[in-house]
């Protein structure tokens, strides 16, 4: 009994080892990446929470002067909405904007419509470029930040003259309006301003930093003094704090979805991009030119051509496979007939070392036709060319 000697199978795709193996670093390096986004994404949500509520007693919270201002008879609402802000503006209100930069123009519009001839009060925290033109009219904010926090009141504002010194500093401002009050400079630029509307009474007070209203800072300097002053001028304070929910936010119409994204979610994403670029960079990457290697497993010569004639076969590539064909009779026939491996793609060196008289080709042309003629015009001549070819080598290995 015969029995036949199985080779290993083998496959082309790879397994699963092979596919984490490959992949497992860029893994663990997106899992960090997470992980690391999630506790910097717990953190400062833990940090800012209840950042400016009257609501809040964390050390950001605005709670404390809430509370004080309730003590002498202030009341104190908290509003999310431009519209709720628009209809408690009046004469007996101070309306205080806790974020102003984070309203969109038109909810900036609305709000400066309703604010500047209601007679009441317009306390303004920490108002920016993207901000101070449409609810300050006349004033601007100066780009460098005062490196000062405490400062001085330097002007006669009474509020500012009793409270003394205080955690004002922060954006500094230049205006050009009317009788404005302009406190607390740093560098000759102040940091508190009061801008008043004479024609009805109201007035409209910038704060260059919301330190003074903090729960942490309140009972600085004279914070509280300053705070309960600009706050509890009238029975009624409004707190608006701007959010997303407001529907006057996309009412505009002129605002993108990329305009509602965060600006750090939009620079995180551009940042993950270029790491993916770079990553894909880092693995396609070639040091130089390629290098055969040995095959891990053996590998059949029979399979081999009949891959390699396939290809040639769909490619109709009759002339590279003759070629292929000749190339090797010629480098088998040199070694037979006393010709350098060298030489033996040469017909003057070849041809002439062959045998007289073989079969079939008794002139000199048919051999060199044969060997080193032109490409075959269809399947059946590559098919004769190689019967001709082997059955050549055939005899002259007999000979």
């Amino acid at each position: 009994m015969t029995t036949e000697a199985t080779l290993p199978t083998t496959s082309v795709s790879p397994t699963a080892r092979l596919l984490w193996t490959r992949t497992r670093g860029l893994l663990l390096a997106l899992v960090f990446l997470l992980a690391a986004a999630v506790v910097i994404a717990v953190v400062r949500s833990g940090a800012q929470h209840g950042n400016l509520d009257p609501r809040s007693a964390d050390p950001y919270g605005s709670r404390a002067v809430a509370e004080l201002l309730g003590d002498r008879g202030v009341s104190t609402r908290v509003v999310t909405t431009v519209d709720e802000a628009r209809a408690a503006a009046g004469p007996d209100s101070t309306l205080l904007v806790a974020v102003p930069d984070l309203l969109t123009d038109r909810q900036q519009s609305l709000l400066h419509t309703a604010t500047r001839r209601s007679g009441g009060r317009t306390v303004l925290v920490a108002p920016g470029p993207p901000s101070i033109s449409t609810l300050a009219p006349g004033v601007t904010a100066d780009p460098t930040t005062s490196f000062n926090s405490t400062l001085s009141p330097g002007c006669s504002l009474p509020a500012a003259e009793r409270a003394g010194r205080a955690d004002t500093g922060g954006i500094r401002y230049r205006t050009s309006a009317p009788g404005a009050d302009t406190c607390y400079p740093s560098d000759g630029l102040p940091t508190l301003v009061r801008i008043p509307d004479a024609s009805e009474g109201g007035d409209t007070v910038l704060l260059g930093a919301p330190d003074i209203l903090l729960n942490n800072r309140l009972e600085e300097e004279g914070n509280a003094s300053l705070a309960l002053q600009l706050l509890g001028s009238r029975p009624h304070l409004v707190w608006y704090l701007p959010t997303l929910s407001d529907s006057a936010v996309t009412g505009s119409g002129d605002r993108s979805f990329f305009d509602l994204i965060p600006s750090g979610w939009l620079w995180g994403t551009l940042q993950l991009t270029i790491a993916v670029a770079l990553v894909a960079l880092w693995r396609a990457r070639r040091l130089g030119p390629l290098v055969p290697e040995r095959l891990p497993v053996a590998i059949r010569a029979s399979e081999t051509v009949e891959g390699r004639a396939r290809l040639y076969r769909k490619a109709t590539a009759r002339d590279r496979a003759a070629a292929a064909l000749r190339s090797t009779t010629r480098t088998r026939l040199a070694p037979l007939v006393g010709v350098p491996p060298a030489q033996a793609h040469a017909p003057e060196a070849l041809l002439p070392a062959l045998p007289a008289g073989l079969t079939g080709h008794q002139d000199g042309q048919a051999l060199h036709s044969l060997l080193f003629g032109p490409p075959p015009h269809d399947d059946a001549a590559l098919i004769a060319l190689a019967d001709q070819l082997d059955a050549l080598e055939g005899e002259v290995r007999r000979s």
